[in-house]
């Protein structure tokens, strides 16, 4: 969503926005600190994501993500942050010089857990090696390094600005800085592809040996130059076969799937994702930054920034373009469109710990799902079947009231 408007008033009255019970606990906090700025916007992609000028405003940048992480202090006073995540756009693109003020002021504001993730996502063709050894001093322990593929033609054809020998010395680099842990994007059913082009992108990537792969098919996004001009994509058969022999190949080399387009090495997952996806809280801030904050007398509220940069350094408007309070009738789909997305899904009484609104209260959704063959048989367990992973939309359909 955009805008610059103030927030908008909580939804009150009528019987969906009945007071829950106290959650009994509040679940993790993390950060995510959006970095809005590319070296050139990707035909495919729909964030928001800018073409950045020569030179970026990093000092004012900084400026503002402090300024409106204090605006969002009073929601969170005594938690501490479990993960932070730099999204963009490319934050790589920005100094250790800035990142490390950036991060030194948020450590003033917030404490970090003793055994905080903090994940940086950058592109291959923003790397320098003391730029990433600089990072990981900072702290910083975890890269997401987007790579989507290592063959040229297909590289070319998605608009990336790196080439595949660049994509993979990053991984050499970001190992030679000290990282031990870090993530490779790959995307698939790209333009042409055969079933032999995907899994020798896998291959590459899984013998660079990083700790988690992110694997997941492109698809074509309103508002982005590929869904007005579309490219000719893999037949459904084709799709269909890449993704089963792209599955096993990943199984086959240690990396369990933990998520639709998540894959980990043992004791790998990425928590800040985890956090999300088991409907955790998070700030979020930056240019376009949506956050989830819960509250002890039940209240979660969900919060979106200011979306253009221009907006966002603009000192007489607002960061914060608007909030909205969950209702208890939206509260099954909002948890479920998350959780659902595990393979192994959540515990049941997640639910109630993490909503307020008690398990009963999911029981003829469940009950349908189930009959369905969508939802796993399982007291214990919110899990899709393998079915319901392939037709996830069907199932969340079960819990629309």
């Amino acid at each position: 969503m955009t805008g610059d408007s103030s927030a908008s008033s909580l939804i009150v009255g009528g019987p969906a926005s009945s007071p829950r019970a106290p959650l009994p606990t509040l679940p993790p906090l993390a950060l995510y600190i959006h970095i809005p700025w590319c070296v050139r916007k990707c035909p495919y992609c729909d964030f928001n994501s800018h073409t950045a000028s020569p030179v970026l405003p990093e000092q004012e940048y900084v400026d503002a993500l402090l300024a409106d992480l204090d605006q969002d202090l009073h929601a969170v006073y005594g938690r501490e942050i479990s993960s932070i995540f730099f999204g963009g756009g490319t934050p790589s693109l920005f100094s250790a010089e800035a990142l490390g003020r950036l991060l030194e002021g948020v450590e003033q504001r917030i404490p970090f857990a003793h055994d905080i993730e903090i994940t940086l996502e950058a592109n291959p063709g923003t790397f320098e090696q003391e730029k990433f050894v600089a990072y990981r001093k900072l702290g910083i322990n975890r890269l997401s390094i987007g790579i989507q593929s290592f063959q040229q033609e297909k590289l070319k054809a998605l608009g990336r600005i790196h080439n595949g020998d660049e994509a993979v010395r990053a991984a050499g680099m970001a190992r030679q800085a000290g990282f031990d842990n870090f993530n490779l994007d790959l995307m698939h059913g790209l333009p042409d592809q055969s079933l032999d082009d995907a899994l020798s992108d896998l291959r590459q990537a899984i013998a660079l040996n990083p700790t988690h792969i992110s694997w997941y098919q492109l698809t074509l996004e309103p508002n982005t130059v590929f869904w007005n001009q579309p490219p000719v994509l893999p037949e459904d058969d084709t799709l269909w076969d890449i993704q089963e022999a792209g599955q096993a190949l990943l199984a086959e080399h240690g990396y369990a799937q933990y998520e639709v387009s998540a894959y980990a090495q043992a004791g790998r997952p990425a928590r800040h994702n985890l956090n999300y996806w088991s409907f955790g809280d998070f700030i979020g801030i930056g240019a376009g930054a949506h956050g989830k904050l819960s509250h002890p007398d039940g209240r979660i509220v969900r919060t979106w920034k200011t979306r253009l940069p221009k907006d966002y350094l603009n000192p007489a408007k607002s960061f914060q373009a608007g909030e909205k309070a969950l209702t208890n009738d939206e509260m099954p789909f909002e948890f479920l469109m998350n959780a659902l997305r595990l393979t192994a899904g959540v515990e049941s009484h997640l639910y109630p710990e993490r909503t307020g609104l008690s398990l009963e209260s999911l029981a003829e959704g469940r009950a349908a799902a189930e009959q369905s063959g969508l939802l796993q048989v399982e007291p214990s367990r919110l899990a899709a079947t393998e079915r319901g992973q392939l037709f996830l939309n069907d199932l969340l359909q079960q819990f629309l009231n």
